[in-house]
Parts: C-alpha cells; structure tokens; sequence
C-alpha cells in the first residue's frame, strides 16, 4: 500500500506508550495497533485530528505516500 503510517516514529519521538495515547484519543489499543502497523484501510480524520493533538504534529508527521514500485 502506498499509504505509509509513521505513527510509531512520532509516539517514539514523544515518549508516548501505546496504552497512553489509546486511552487519550479513545481509541482501543487493538485498533491504535492495527493502525501502527499499517492494516488500516481507512482513518477517520476526528482520529487522525486527536492523534495530531496529543502527539503536537501534523498530519503529514503521521501519514506518508510512497510511490510503488
């Protein structure tokens, strides 16, 4: 999937455990990991919204686009 999700580099960056930012987006932690790593078809923009806030970033931190090849 072109479609690539950072979300791991950014929780890293900010010291944050999966079980913190879950439970401060309100997101349980099965489906935080489905979107860590990159099973998600889709994102609600209200998630990716929260997930900016909490981790202060954009979204373009979290969501990357790579060409296949």
């Amino acid at each position: 999937m072109p479609i690539i999700v950072n979300l791991d580099v950014m929780m890293a960056k900010r010291k944050i455990s999966s079980g913190e930012l879950a439970e401060k987006i309100g997101l349980t932690p099965a489906n935080l990991s489905i979107l860590k790593t990159n099973k998600a078809k889709a994102i609600r923009f209200s998630t990716l919204e929260k997930l900016c806030k909490t981790l202060e970033c954009q979204p373009s931190d979290i969501l990357e686009y790579r060409e296949e090849e």
